[in-house]
């Protein structure tokens, strides 16, 4: 219940303060191609439900209609003002509307699509027993998933390869430690990592750390690393018992 009068709190509140940008940047984007400056689309949320989550638009219309769910920086279907808005994570400010109709939580796993959940492992389904999330030590870590996905040429497969098995983990480890005392560290976290990304990363791996959060864990959040295709967490355990 805290939690819930926290989201709604900050939720309303961050809106009226973000409502000149938010006006300013609708505006940007409808100017660009003369369409709607939102993009909604059906997510997954807690328990499996589906809810439809809203997102200012940084790419072409229909861009989702080529069935790629990852996006690389250098994606040509993302557009000149979408890329400033991704940049900045502006295209994010309208999940707040999710956040106080209660789809969603300021903090809390990130939302994926149908197609992303139903290749979850077990261990991973656990994702989906919290309410879904605009941040958490997984958006932050990988706040430059497009950057990693750039090179590669099938960025879903890249995703499911070098991204996904950690960001589960990193998801799974907030569910088993949420407080609304965590959550204002990782939305204070979201903001500083705007100005200062290196220092959040290591302040981030400490915490995990104390938190106490594996080695490997630990070592992937610091991000010092080339990140190297990893089972998604279970996947392991699946193949023992088939074996």
């Amino acid at each position: 219940m805290l939690k819930r009068l926290f989201d709604v709190a900050a939720s309303l509140g961050l809106l009226l303060l973000a409502s000149p940008a938010l006006l300013v940047t609708c505006f940007l984007i409808w100017r660009q191609d003369g369409q709607s400056p939102f993009y909604v689309a059906p997510r997954v949320g807690r328990g499996g439900g589906t809810f439809r989550m809203v997102k200012l638009r940084s790419m072409v219309k229909n861009a989702d209609a080529s069935g790629v769910d990852s996006t690389g920086a250098n994606d040509m279907r993302i557009t000149s003002v979408g890329h400033f808005i991704r940049r900045y994570k502006l295209d994010e400010l309208p999940q707040l509307w999710n956040v106080l109709v209660g789809d969603m939580s300021l903090v809390g796993p990130r939302p994926n699509v149908r197609r992303e959940t139903d290749l979850y492992t077990p261990l991973e389904r656990g994702l989906l027993h919290a309410r879904p999330g605009i941040t958490d030590f997984a958006s932050i870590v990988f706040a430059d998933e497009g950057d990693i996905l750039a090179p590669h040429a099938d960025p879903d497969l890249a995703y499911n390869q070098l991204i996904r098995p950690w960001k589960s983990r990193l998801g799974l480890f907030y569910v088993q430690h949420a407080s609304v005392g965590v959550d204002l560290r990782l939305c204070f976290y979201t903001a500083w990592c705007l100005l200062d990304r290196a220092a959040v990363l290591r302040s981030v791996s400490r915490w995990l750390d104390r938190l106490g959060a594996g080695a490997d864990l630990v070592r992937a959040s610091q991000r010092e690393l080339p990140l190297s295709p990893t089972p998604p967490p279970g996947a392991t355990e699946i193949v023992q018992s088939r074996g």
